[in-house]
């Protein structure tokens, strides 16, 4: 049975511990609800891939814990952009060194990052791990702003929901800055 609970009833050692061991998130970012798991867990992976029925060579981005953690791990040339941080943009960069488990971006050089402002960001960067982040919402649908919205299909299957409540915004803008001019691919 999924537990949901309010996000100030949050017991950040047990958040922690349980965004480590890789358990499956549902969660409030500073944009709309999210699909979440430690990106360092390929079952987890794999099983935020089959809730989203995710195309297996599709790429999926990640929360960062840090902006260090991106200049370790990324190559950045647009270091202006990862200053924005947080905030409603995925920046997809290409990768130094694998930072992933590999079925987060199977088969290619390149990883998307965001980093929201929102406070249960804080909880990722305490476990300082990658996380996973795409939007519940399924296609075709619209997006998921309110955990009352959440399709059951998905609550049966994750082990955590976060309540943060009535979410305003949109999905974020993807960025592509691996090259020298920055182009918008999207949003999630």
């Amino acid at each position: 049975m999924v537990k949901i609970i309010a996000f100030d009833e949050i017991d950040s050692e047990d958040i922690v511990e349980r965004i480590k061991q890789g358990e499956i998130f549902i969660y409030p970012t500073d944009t709309v609800y999210s699909l979440g798991c430690n990106a360092l867990k390929p079952a987890s992976v794999d099983i935020i891939r089959q809730l989203k029925r995710k195309d297996p060579s599709k790429p999926l981005a990640v929360v960062a814990p840090s902006k260090q953690w991106i200049f370790k791990n990324l190559i950045v040339k647009r270091k202006s952009y990862i200053q924005t941080l947080p905030g409603p943009f995925t920046f997809v960069l290409k990768i130094k060194k694998r930072c992933v488990a590999r079925n987060v971006n199977p088969g290619t050089d390149v990883l998307g990052v965001r980093m929201p402002y929102h406070p249960f960001t804080k909880f990722i960067q305490k476990a300082d791990v990658p996380f996973i982040t795409t939007s519940i919402t399924l296609f075709g649908q619209k997006p998921v702003r309110e955990v009352s919205n959440i399709p059951r299909s998905l609550l049966k299957k994750v082990n955590i929901v976060i309540d943060g409540g009535f979410l305003v915004n949109h999905p974020s803008t993807v960025i592509d800055i691996t090259e020298d001019m920055a182009r918008i691919i999207g949003k999630i």
